[in-house]
């Protein structure tokens, strides 16, 4: 199974496809290599970017803060770093497949 997170000295980089504008915020699976989530806001200023943030930092269990968009801010195709070490990060990073 190929996996959407890589490990860093930091913490975690994942790799996204992003559908903004879709009804609600949620993970759908796999696409390819990386992960498929649908995002419950337009792709203007910005918003569906806050709101995917958001909805990671919810599920993952870590603060807004410890999540950065380092690719793809006008793309679908994004890459999100999240710098925290917790032990069991790696864990709930698996559990966001459906």
């Amino acid at each position: 199974m190929s996996s959407f997170f890589l490990a860093t000295c930091q913490g975690y980089r994942l790799q996204l496809t992003v559908a903004p504008g879709a009804q609600r915020t949620e993970v759908v699976g796999l696409h390819g290599d990386r992960l498929k989530v649908r995002v419950a806001a337009p792709p203007e200023k910005g918003e569906a970017n806050q709101e995917l943030l958001a909805f990671l930092a919810r599920r993952l269990k870590v603060p807004k803060k410890s999540l950065r968009l380092t690719l793809g801010s006008q793309s679908r195709s994004k890459v999100v770093e999240i710098n925290d070490l917790s032990p069991d990060l790696r864990t709930r990073l698996e559990q966001l497949l459906p």
